[in-house]
């Protein structure tokens, strides 16, 4: 019993700790990420008057701040278990320049992106930095009561403060010291929960608030409209990879079929020819044909899972790749799977072609109810949803099932995809 009541406080104690470690990370980045993107957005705004120059910088800088945000949202899920949905409006694939700028103007979520950063450079790191301070202030209370007052004062006047108690001499240190465990027991029981309450005010910021419901129908239209597009193209892309792939081969297969049986008698020799080129002809087609099947559905996905898939796609690349794989307790469900599969496809072939990378990291994990994964690479970075690298598409791809996107690729690399879709296991 009394190893299990060890174990729980230890177990508590580490909570405590990374929490308040969290806290204190979240305090730092809410000023040093938000002030600057928010000093960029209103530079770009009030540029927009001016002969439209702040239109072709204002969807750029409405990337990165939506880039932070969506890695909020990730420490949201991973470090709160809070979950905050994106509700961004996608725009058309064929859209242009200024068609995307103005609806990054018109998008609600750019105005709520917006106020949220002022608010969370003050609040934001203030309610971080709560659980941060519950965990790590009492030790100084601890080092004035053992003796650090004497550095402060020499016991005639008041040197330093510590919370609302003025460090005087040996016996305002040891209140010091005195509140200080007080602190400490305090956080052991409040940091965790405190740390939760920062997520829970972030997404009172980033949510769509009363509208959330009228914003979740238009992106599940928007999303829907995506999806029958993309059915609609995927369809005729099969269409025609049969008709002028494996169709015309079956076709000449049968010719030269029907050629060699009328020669088999007359000239033997040229019947053999013709029947060695259907034999290769017939090769091709069923390559080609599985080729095709695989572009559909791999066969692996349906038979033996995400992790597997994943790890015989990252076989065919010309760069060293590492998979992680951890999903247990059952198969994610089939259709985040195929989602989840064909992201995964889709960021592997941007970081072959675009990213000059090496060397390739994928981990796929399962926890608290969403699939996380990240593919990171060691390339040259640069890459940004909408610039034109199939990021928009994932994030169309996986926002059908509320996943959320968030891309981390300075100049110089290394570039950290990361994808987090809602799920449960079958």
């Amino acid at each position: 019993m009394d190893d299990t009541v060890t174990a729980r406080v230890q177990v508590r104690v580490r909570a405590c700790v990374l929490a308040g470690a969290r806290g204190l990370l979240l305090a730092v980045a809410s000023i040093a990420g938000s002030v600057p993107l928010f000093a960029l957005l209103l530079v770009s705004l009030s540029l927009v008057p001016v002969l439209g120059i702040g239109l072709l910088t204002t969807p750029r800088v409405v990337m990165w701040v939506r880039a932070w945000a969506d890695w909020r949202r990730l420490t949201a899920v991973r470090w709160g278990g809070v979950r905050i949905p994106p509700r961004y409006r996608v725009p058309a694939a064929d859209a242009g320049r200024w068609a995307r700028a103005f609806g990054v103007l018109r998008d609600p979520a750019t105005w709520r992106e917006s106020a949220w950063l002022p608010l969370d450079v003050v609040l934001g790191s203030v309610t971080a930095l709560v659980p941060a301070v519950l965990v790590f202030y009492p030790f100084e209370g601890f080092a004035l009561a053992l003796g650090l007052w004497r550095v402060f004062t020499d016991g005639t006047y008041v040197g330093w403060w510590y919370a609302f108690v003025p460090i005087g001499g040996p016996g305002s240190a040891l209140a010091a010291g005195a509140l200080g465990a007080v602190l400490l027991v305090a956080s052991y029981h409040l940091t965790p929960a405190l740390l939760r309450l920062h997520f829970l005010f972030t997404r009172a910021l980033l949510g769509a608030g009363r509208g959330e419901l009228r914003e979740r129908v238009r992106v599940l239209t928007e999303s829907r409209r995506d999806a029958v597009d993309t059915s609609a193209a995927e369809l005729r892309r099969i269409e025609r990879d049969l008709h002028d792939g494996a169709q015309a081969r079956l076709i000449a297969v049968g010719m030269d079929l029907g050629t060699a049986e009328a020669l088999i008698e007359k000239n033997p020799e040229k019947a053999r020819e013709l029947l060695a080129r259907a034999r290769k002809s017939s090769a091709e087609a069923l390559a080609e044909l599985r080729d095709l099947v695989h572009g559909i559905h791999p066969p692996v996905l349906a038979e033996r899972g995400l992790g597997d898939a994943v790890r015989a796609l990252a076989l065919r690349l010309p760069l060293d790749t590492e998979v992680t794989v951890d999903v247990e307790g059952g198969r994610v469900e089939a259709p985040v799977e195929s989602a989840a599969y064909f992201a995964v496809s889709e960021v592997l072939t941007n970081a072959v072609k675009h990213s000059g990378a090496e060397r390739v990291w994928i981990d796929l994990r399962y926890a608290d109810g969403s699939l996380r994964i990240a593919v990171t690479d060691d390339g040259r970075g640069g890459a940004r949803v909408g610039g034109g690298s199939g990021l928009a598409g994932v994030e169309r791809r996986i926002g059908t099932f509320d996943g959320v996107l968030a891309v981390s690729s300075p100049v110089g690399g290394p570039t950290v995809v990361t994808m987090e879709i809602p799920c449960g296991l079958s």
